[in-house]
Parts: structure tokens; C-alpha cells; sequence
């Protein structure tokens, strides 16, 4: 019963964690950050974009090659253009992605390995993000304890319940059928990835679109006035990344916002200035992917142009049928196997028509 409301949690979770900011660090924050974006910043934005699409792009063309299914690399850039966009904009966050999974799959004839592939791009992806999130942790220690305080209860309810929840697995009736779907679905998801084999090429793909979204994050903190050195920024920066999985955002508004604000804070720059950055970088990462919507556009606009071509408009006049009497009906039947003089618009008479006139209606 919750799961149609999910998305829209999600949405007013992001929106209730940006306004409880705003009311904390001041409205002021927040409009500096959209005050902030300027011509420069823009064309940044929208360069990057391009680089960072084209590697997801490329480590999705990998992954689709691997499970034996044609992907061009053109169309690919297309599609994750297209996704991005309508991830940003619609409350789920996933339903870009859900659309080019089965979009390929149904173009490939298999939308099985065209939802796997999406799933393994994307989660090659989270996967050196979190490598990188973790390591910067180990490098600077002193953040977590500053970063993490505010999600520490949160983490430990959803680890009570999904610690419930396998207690209550094992201890149903149909445990045993649940772990076999489980069993099932682990070693289906290790073949696909056994599969696809060019590994090393997904990771560096994902590392470059990484060193991409750091670097726009880089530009929204300049933007927003941070002045202090790159390598004092990126650690933050990797962890305000790291925020945006967390599941409760508005196009990934929200855990971002909070997470940029607390680090900033903690290290000395300000959890105002921290707010400005997220706030700038959540206008540039959204002007980033608005060449989709020129995807989205001209799809649209080919599928309608392609329907009214395939649309009969009129039919001939000729092909109309008319209303008749029994009679002329069936006048008109023997005169359709009759030929037409050449000279005259009209059938030449049968020698039955008169017998046929005859006969009373």
C-alpha cells in the first residue's frame, strides 16, 4: 500500500530538508546560491555535462555489449541525456533510467539483459563512488564523526529494521522458498556480471564521470565564494556526492544540501557557504542535462510526424460507399463485371438491366 506513495515521500523529504536549512542557515543562503550562477558557470556546467554523459554513455555500451545486445554509442548519449533529465524532474528519481532499460531492451527484443545492463552501468558507478567515499573518509578521519552524526540514528533504525525483517524471513513458512528466490537471483546477477568481462574499461569509465561531477562541484564552490584550496574542497565534496544516494531527495536536493552544510561547518568555511555551494551545484548539475529535454523534443516531435504518415487522411470519393436500394445493388453488381466504355463516364447497359428494372423492388 506505501509503495505508490514512495516517490512522493521521497520528493517531500528532499523539499522538507532544503526549507528546514534555508529556516536554519537563513533564506539568504539559498539565494545567493541561484544569485551565483552565472554566464561562465553555465557553459562549464554544460561542457562537463557533455564529458560525463559521453562516459556513462560509453560504460553503458560496455556493459549492453557484454550481455550480447547492440548499443551504439550515439544513441546511448541520446538516451542517458534523455534519462538524466526526466531523473531531475520526476519524483521517483529512477524513472529516466527505468525508460532507457526498457526502451533498449524492447529495440534489442530482450528487455531481461536491457534492465541488467542499465543496472550494472549504474551500479559500477555507485560502486567507485563509494570506494572513493570511503577512502576519503580513511583519509580524513575527523569528518565522520562530524559528517555522519546527523544520519547516525537514522542508519541505525534501517539497520534495526532490516534486521528485523531477515529475522522475520527465517523464521516464516516460506523461508525456505524465500531463500531460494534469493539464492536464484544472487547467482543470476553473478553470471550477468561474469559476463560482461570488460571490467577494468567500467571502472575507469566510471572514475572519469566521477572526476567530472567533482569537478562541477568545484565550480559551484567557487561560484558560491569558497576560496579555499582544491584539496581541502574535494573530501567535502566526495561526501556531498556520497549524500545524494541517500534515498529521501528531490532530484538529488536534499541529503546533499545537509551533508555540504555540516562539512563545510566542520571544517571552518561555513555551513552557510556550504548550503550556497550545494544550492549552486543543484542549478548547474540540472543545466547540465537540459540538452535532454532537446532529446525528448525531437523524439516526440519524429513519433507524431511518423504517425500522421502511416494515417490515412481521406479516402477517395470513389471508395465512399453510397446508400442503395436491393435493386440498384445488385444492378450495380453485375454492372462491376461488365467493361467500361472508353469514351463515356458511364457502364455500358447489360442486356439483364431491363429484365432487373422490372422486377418490383
Amino acid at each position: 500500500a506505501m509503495k505508490p506513495f514512495w516517490p512522493w515521500l521521497r520528493l517531500l523529504g528532499g523539499l522538507a530538508i532544503v526549507v528546514a536549512l534555508a529556516w536554519r542557515l537563513g533564506a539568504d543562503a539559498f539565494v545567493a546560491g541561484l544569485a551565483a550562477v552565472d554566464a561562465l558557470s553555465v557553459m562549464l556546467a554544460l561542457l562537463i555535462g557533455v564529458a560525463t554523459t559521453v562516459c556513462s554513455a560509453w560504460r553503458w555500451c560496455i556493459v549492453a555489449r557484454g550481455l550480447g545486445m547492440r548499443l551504439a554509442l550515439p544513441g546511448a548519449v541520446a538516451d542517458c541525456y534523455q534519462a538524466l533529465f526526466l531523473n531531475s524532474v520526476l519524483p521517483a528519481g529512477i524513472l529516466g533510467d527505468v525508460q532507457r532499460a526498457l526502451s533498449h531492451g524492447r529495440r534489442a527484443g530482450d528487455i531481461g539483459n536491457g534492465v541488467r545492463a542499465v543496472v550494472l552501468e549504474r551500479f559500477a558507478g555507485l560502486a567507485v563512488l563509494f570506494a572513493v567515499g570511503a577512502a576519503t573518509l580513511f583519509s580524513r578521519p575527523a569528518l565522520l564523526p562530524t559528517v555522519a552524526g546527523d544520519w547516525l540514528p537514522t542508519a541505525g533504525l534501517a539497520g534495526l529494521g532490516v534486521a528485523a525483517m531477515a529475522w522475520w524471513t527465517a523464521r516464516a513458512r516460506s523461508a525456505a522458498r524465500v531463500r531460494a528466490v534469493l539464492g536464484a537471483t544472487w547467482g543470476e546477477a553473478r553470471a550477468t556480471t561474469r559476463a560482461v568481462g570488460n571490467w577494468p574499461a567500467v571502472v575507469l569509465l566510471s572514475a572519469a564521470a566521477l572526476v567530472g561531477y567533482l569537478l562541477l562541484f568545484v565550480v559551484a564552490a567557487r561560484a558560491a565564494g569558497a576560496q579555499a584550496p582544491i584539496g581541502e574542497l574535494l573530501p567535502l565534496l566526495v561526501l556531498s556526492l556520497l549524500a545524494m544516494a541517500v534515498p529521501i531527495n528531490l532530484g538529488g536536493w536534499g541529503p546533499r544540501e545537509a551533508v555540504t552544510a555540516v562539512g563545510f561547518g566542520a571544517v571552518g568555511f561555513g555551513a552557510a557557504q556550504g548550503f550556497t555551494a550545494a544550492v549552486v551545484y543543484g542549478v548547474l548539475s540540472l543545466i547540465s542535462c537540459l540538452p535532454g529535454v532537446v532529446v525528448l523534443v525531437a523524439r516526440r516531435v519524429a513519433a507524431i510526424t511518423a504517425a500522421r504518415r502511416t494515417t490515412p487522411r481521406d479516402l477517395p470519393a470513389a471508395l465512399v460507399p453510397s446508400q442503395r436500394t436491393p435493386a440498384t445493388a445488385a444492378r450495380s453488381h453485375l454492372r462491376s463485371c461488365t467493361p467500361a466504355y472508353r469514351g463515356s463516364a458511364d457502364v455500358v447497359d447489360h442486356p439483364l438491366d431491363d429484365h432487373l428494372s422490372r422486377i418490383p423492388a
